[in-house]
């Protein structure tokens, strides 16, 4: 059985550690320049090397994006950049443009140089030259049916892996090649500063009625021409493998520590469920319902299937079934140490996330502020809290409690 990769995102430290945590076998991120998401922390170089050594204690690899556009103003700036990425011990760069590639080949022929979706690698012609050029793996346009995608790999050097995303938010433009954000607020999404208006509400107006607008709604709240729904395919990891897909991407830097912890757990354990079962077991029902538990728009398969993904017509904002309220610290003596995330009380029943295992159920019987007082609520952030559980709560577990 082929063991695809599990490629998980990381826009800070914290998420880092949530995908290390809960099962990537590699971890993408950006440093300070030259990153897709702009509105993430990032990583300066000196944490990029603390990730990197933290990941490779545990075999995880690390790829580092440079998947921007540069303009000329800043070519003159990537040779340094390079350099220190290499220096941190990076896996990989993720790269979109060929001058890019092939400074990075010059200033850090250590790193290994990934393609970008950006570039919209669509047919194997492009990946066979792209793989000449030095590159190691493609990331393949997300507008591939799985039919393409194992043509693709039929055609392509074998060498050459393949990357392909499963999870997360979508761009309404081919390969994320989106203009609408430039056009209405200045926000360049080719530069990793995406206001994200395809989620935005639109009205018609008339040409000859000034200042009149007339509504064509599909709800209450407004019409919602582009709005992608979000990509999730866990329910068909073999047919992904099949198809010649050697790493599995999530989608999502610019998301919380917490997504990235839910998401990345979930996958791990339907790719290690396909592994035992020899891709022939059903995906157990609790690995579905996780998928629940985070942020998210309406879940499609997208292209793979040859259909297009859709959009979400009756809002253009997230489904929230669940919020965390804290996160374990420790567990010793039959007791929690907790950190407050977000408010909860005494009596609550709290879903459990450990950082291996299933999920499970506790209820809060009694809980302590840091000083031993009996509390009935917990409404400070990040207050320590100190909970009796005869039901170990392992470190670094997440708290969770239905909205």
């Amino acid at each position: 059985m082929k063991k695809p990769e599990l490629l998980s995102p990381a826009g800070d430290m914290e998420s880092f550690e949530s995908a290390l945590k809960f099962g990537a076998d590699a971890i993408y991120l950006a440093g300070t320049q030259f990153g897709m998401r702009s509105a993430s922390k990032n990583f300066t170089p000196d944490e990029l090397k603390t990730a990197v050594e933290a990941a490779h204690s545990k075999g995880v690899k690390v790829y580092v994006t440079c998947n921007t556009l540069p303009r000329n103003n800043e070519i003159d700036e990537l040779p340094d950049f390079m350099k220190t990425v290499a220096e941190c011990g990076a896996d990989a760069f993720i790269i979109a443009d060929l001058g890019v590639m092939e400074l990075a080949a010059k200033y850090a022929p250590s790193v290994e140089r990934h393609i970008s979706t950006q570039t919209g690698i669509v047919n194997y012609k492009t990946a066979e030259v792209l793989y000449n050029m030095g590159a190691s793996r493609v990331v393949l346009a997300r507008e591939l049916s799985l039919e393409e995608i194992s043509d693709l790999r039929a055609k392509a050097p074998k060498e050459l892996e393949i990357e392909v995303f499963v999870h997360g938010s979508m761009c309404v433009s081919f390969s994320g090649r989106c203009l609408i954000s430039n056009y209405l607020t200045g926000r360049d999404a080719n530069r990793g500063d995406c206001a994200q208006p395809c989620r935005w509400k639109y009205h018609l107006y008339e040409e000859h009625r000034d200042g009149q607008y007339y509504p064509v709604e599909e709800s209450d709240e407004g019409t919602f021409l582009y709005n992608s729904r979000d990509l999730c395919m866990i329910e068909h990891i073999p047919e992904l493998v099949a198809a010649g897909a050697d790493s599995l991407k999530i989608e999502g830097r610019a998301k919380s520590a917490y997504y990235t912890a839910v998401v990345t757990n979930a996958y791990r354990h339907a790719i290690d469920e396909y592994l035992d079962s020899d891709g022939k077991g059903m995906l157990s029902p609790w690995i579905l319902e996780e998928l629940e538990k985070v942020s998210h728009r309406e879940y499609s398969t997208g292209f793979f299937f040859g259909s297009e993904p859709g959009q979400a017509t009756e809002n253009g904002g997230y489904i929230r079934k669940y919020e965390v309220v804290a996160v374990c610290d420790k567990y010793e003596n039959n007791t929690a140490f907790l950190t407050q995330r977000n408010r909860f009380f005494s009596g609550d029943r709290l879903d459990v996330l450990p950082p291996s295992g299933e999920p499970f159920e506790i209820m809060v019987d009694y809980m302590m502020n840091d000083k031993g007082e009996a509390i009935e609520v917990a409404p400070h952030a990040t207050m320590k809290i100190i909970m009796p559980s005869n039901v170990e709560i392992p470190a670094g577990s997440v708290l969770r409690k239905q909205r």
